[in-house]
């Protein structure tokens, strides 16, 4: 049924892929929803005034879940399960607050995921533990 090889690594480089791809088929998903895109095409969606720095805050919010796809698989251990409980708590907790503000359907089954998916990384970095000697010796 699942295998797994022990590699965390591994491991949470790929659930860092599966929640940025969630991320980007939600938002493509709003662009086939003509309130959401009729809000974008306005410039406000919500309280929200889509200005470029907004869009700039956007990008870089976005840039941390891209970002651990790569980190996740080559840091040190030690940093590397810092680095991923609290990039998966940002992640998670900022999906968290957009849920409270509301949605629409097809964002709240995306959220759940993605959420989910936030608190399984951080789960799992918290219970990782050293086991390889290559891995003991780069905590040191």
């Amino acid at each position: 049924m699942f295998e797994w090889d022990g590699d965390t690594k591994k491991l949470l480089s790929t659930l860092w892929i599966f929640l940025t791809v969630n991320y980007i088929y939600c938002d493509v998903f709003g662009m086939h929803d003509a309130d959401t895109l009729q809000q974008l095409l306005s410039g406000e969606v919500g309280d929200i005034k889509i200005t470029e720095e907004f869009l700039l805050y956007f990008a870089i919010i976005m840039q941390i879940p891209m970002i651990m796809i790569p980190l996740s698989r080559y840091l040190s251990y030690k940093i590397n399960k810092y680095l991923n409980i609290v990039a998966a708590t940002i992640s998670g907790g900022i999906q968290s607050y957009t849920v409270y503000m509301g949605g629409t359907l097809f964002y709240l089954f995306f959220s759940f995921f993605e959420i989910a998916t936030a608190l399984l990384i951080i789960i799992m970095a918290i219970r990782w533990k050293p086991t390889a000697t290559r891995e003991r010796t780069e905590n040191t």
